[in-house]
């Protein structure tokens, strides 16, 4: 699933061709993907101009003077820019018609799962922060309000494993499966660690090496994540650099030893044993 640098590294991709950019048309090819897509999606858009991108995790938000465009790559999905006139493959499901510096120009949503999503939020719905999909996220992990204090704080009663914890989204948004064993690695804490048995001196490594792995990897635009590419075809790089991720039996860069595999809720976990206590 495309985690958090990938949306980041997609929404700098996409910034300089759709913002300020007046709409010409919304293609829909099916009913819907997770969701269904909002049936009036065409005309609330059509005319509009593009205002700015933003990303909440892993949302990315595509702003209008009149509400805000929600879309979720789910596991597999990518965005493209195209020429218009481009014909679309069958797993291209939405595109979004603009202005371009030569003629029109497409957004093009490819998604071969289908677990993806486009959804609207009208200014007249309220605060775009209370919409069912966004209200429950925690902090932003590259900005100001994220902490080894704010997880020190949030964890005080929390017997979960902290790798659990970093996953659920609620403290901390954004922190996917590959970057948790990454930045654990990094701030040498054992995954399987009771997140309320942690220090607040080592959660400040924690929340420095999350801080770094993700810039780290938007710079480097992304991992490659089964079908996922970047707006202009290219692959991320960051896979190149794991220590543990999908490094299960290889020895570990630091120390040698064997990475290690295990499951926790359902999701792949890689650890050093020496190299994480």
């Amino acid at each position: 699933m495309p985690e958090l640098p990938e949306v980041e590294v997609t929404r700098r991709g996409v910034a300089p061709h759709i913002e300020g950019r007046a709409v010409r048309a919304v293609v829909l090819r099916r009913s819907g993907l997770r969701w269904p897509f909002p049936a009036d999606l065409p005309a609330a858009l059509a005319g509009r101009t593009v205002g700015l991108t933003g990303r909440r995790g892993k949302y990315l938000l595509i702003h209008f003077e009149h509400g805000t465009l929600i879309v979720h790559l789910g596991m597999s999905g990518h965005l493209r820019v195209l020429p218009q006139g481009i014909a679309p493959d069958k797993h291209d499901h939405f595109d979004l018609v603009v202005d371009g510096d030569d003629g029109q120009q497409v957004l093009r949503m490819t998604d071969p799962r289908r677990f993806g999503a486009v959804l609207w939020h009208g200014s007249d719905e309220g605060e775009l922060a209370q919409h069912i999909l966004l209200r429950g996220l925690g902090v932003e992990p590259l900005e100001d309000g994220f902490s080894g204090q704010l997880l020190y704080d949030q964890t005080r009663t929390r017997g979960a494993a902290i790798k659990q914890v970093l996953l659920a989204g609620d403290i901390v948004v954004g922190v996917g499966n590959i970057y948790a064993s990454e930045s654990l690695f990094r701030a040498g804490i054992n995954p399987k660690t009771p997140a309320r048995r942690i220090s607040l001196a080592r959660y400040d490594r924690l929340a420095r090496a999350v801080r770094d792995i993700l810039a780290e990897a938007i710079v480097q635009g992304g991992s490659t994540l089964r079908d996922f590419i970047g707006v202009n075809g290219q692959s991320g790089y960051f896979q190149q650099t794991y220590f543990v991720y999908d490094r299960a039996g290889v020895p570990c860069r630091v120390c040698g030893a064997p990475v290690r595999q295990i499951k926790q809720g359902q999701r792949s976990t890689f650890y050093c044993v020496n190299c994480q206590k």
